[in-house]
């Protein structure tokens, strides 16, 4: 009987353990990395500027948060803090581009082609850190991206290498939605990234190194 008492408490310990878990992970990584969250005007000047994708229509059309990142770099590269944009994101169907239409966006607002780098494998924040260090040889970046995403993306690349800070691309207020959508998933998507980069494992897309350095 006292076995039977003993399995079950620590079933029960595990199981609510394995429940505790992912807030007090993400708790943690939002404390971490809070310091290295900054405005565009307190941003460290670097040479690249790592955009994340998000949702895109075609022909340069934006997802407002999208917008607001691509924004932010240009922002950020008319300010000169940053001189190359590297601009990640899904590419994996034929009618369906991220990084161009965030370029097309982005040479709207006048940043030359010539410092706009495409990144068409950053399907996720782990592959668009990893790619950033091991194909186009980043060291140093800014991330571009929305503050709830952002404490995810510092911990992906700093664990993989980078000396990064984060720069919150909150140019307005989301509609509720879309955010509450957004920041409910940080929460296992936080442990997956723990998953992630314990792992190490490439990204499905690779390729030749291209330095952006």
């Amino acid at each position: 009987m006292k076995a039977r008492w003993w399995v079950a408490t620590v079933l029960l310990a595990l199981v609510l353990l394995g429940i505790a878990f992912p807030f007090a992970w993400r708790a943690w990584v939002e404390q971490r990395f809070a310091r290295d969250i900054v405005a565009v005007g307190d941003a460290a000047p670097t040479r690249v500027a790592i955009v994340f994708g998000a949702r895109v229509y075609g022909e340069g059309r934006l997802s407002a948060m999208v917008r607001d990142r691509v924004d932010t770099a240009v922002e950020l590269y008319n300010a000169g803090t940053v001189q190359k944009l590297l601009f990640s994101g899904d590419n994996r169907f034929a009618d369906y581009n991220e990084p161009a239409d965030m370029m097309t966006y982005a040479a709207q607002q006048g940043v030359p082609l010539a410092d706009m780098q495409p990144d068409y494998g950053g399907r996720r924040t782990y592959d668009t850190c990893y790619r950033a260090r091991s194909i186009f040889g980043v060291e140093q970046a800014l991330l571009i991206t929305q503050r709830f995403h952002l404490p995810r993306a510092l911990f992906t690349c700093t664990t993989l290498g980078m000396d990064v800070q984060g720069v919150a691309a909150d140019r307005r207020v989301y509609g509720p939605a879309s955010i509450q959508w957004s920041e409910s998933r940080e929460l296992p998507a936080t442990v997956v990234a723990l998953l992630d980069v314990v792992r190490r494992a490439p990204p499905p897309v690779m390729g030749d190194p291209i330095s952006i350095q």
